[in-house]
């Protein structure tokens, strides 16, 4: 009778003197894919600085797919929300509202965990080991612009991953930089956080 030597030293009560089998990591992108997949909300502190420098502060909400809320410190008048279709920009002070679809923003990486980022995004080598950046763009439209994210590698983060913020490159060369503290992933999210008051119906307020 054969013995398989393996169960043999099994039985024995032996280590298997077995090759150890290298498991292979996910590449960056597909962790990012992974990180945006497990988080479904998020709300987070965030500073947003213009090509200027100037920095405004205010409150992130997220919730994907597709929603967003970006709540400026008190005395900016401005609010920018996703609603899971579109992206709206009102300007209180001027009763200015602005809407495009969530798929023309480079924000659109963001908000949907479906988008394959191997068609969209490459990774940026980082002197850093402990830092994942990731840049793209709508490779069929790179009129849309570029976003630039960066993650903290963190044990205990959804996918290994702390979104840290990201840049966004517009086709006129305007950039804007946001970035986050504070963050809390897949925390409740009120269903009326993606509302906002229409300024051109109503008085200026929010």
């Amino acid at each position: 009778m054969t013995v398989r030597t393996p169960a043999l030293l099994s039985s024995l009560g032996l280590a298997l003197a077995l090759p150890a089998v290298a498991i292979a990591a996910p590449s960056p992108l597909a962790q990012v894919s992974d990180h945006l997949r497990a988080v479904e909300t998020m709300t987070a502190n965030f500073v947003q600085t213009d090509r200027n420098g100037k920095a405004i502060g205010g409150t992130l909400t997220l919730k994907r797919p597709g929603r967003i809320r970006f709540q400026y410190q008190k005395g900016v008048p401005l609010l920018v929300v996703g609603d899971g279709k579109a992206l709206t920009m009102i300007d209180y002070s001027v009763k200015q509202v602005s809407r495009w679809p969530i798929g023309n923003s480079p924000l659109g990486i963001l908000l949907d965990p479906s988008r394959d980022l191997g068609q969209a995004a490459q990774v940026l080598s980082q002197p850093d080991p402990r830092v994942l950046v990731i840049a793209a763009k709508d490779p069929k439209h790179p009129e849309y612009g570029t976003i630039t994210i960066a993650f903290a590698r963190l044990a205990g983060a959804p996918a290994g991953l702390m979104l840290r913020g990201w840049t966004v490159l517009d086709a006129q060369g305007n950039r804007s930089t946001i970035q986050l503290t504070d963050q809390k992933f897949n925390v409740p999210v009120p269903a009326n956080a993606f509302r906002w008051d229409d300024p051109r119906q109503q008085g200026p307020r929010r």
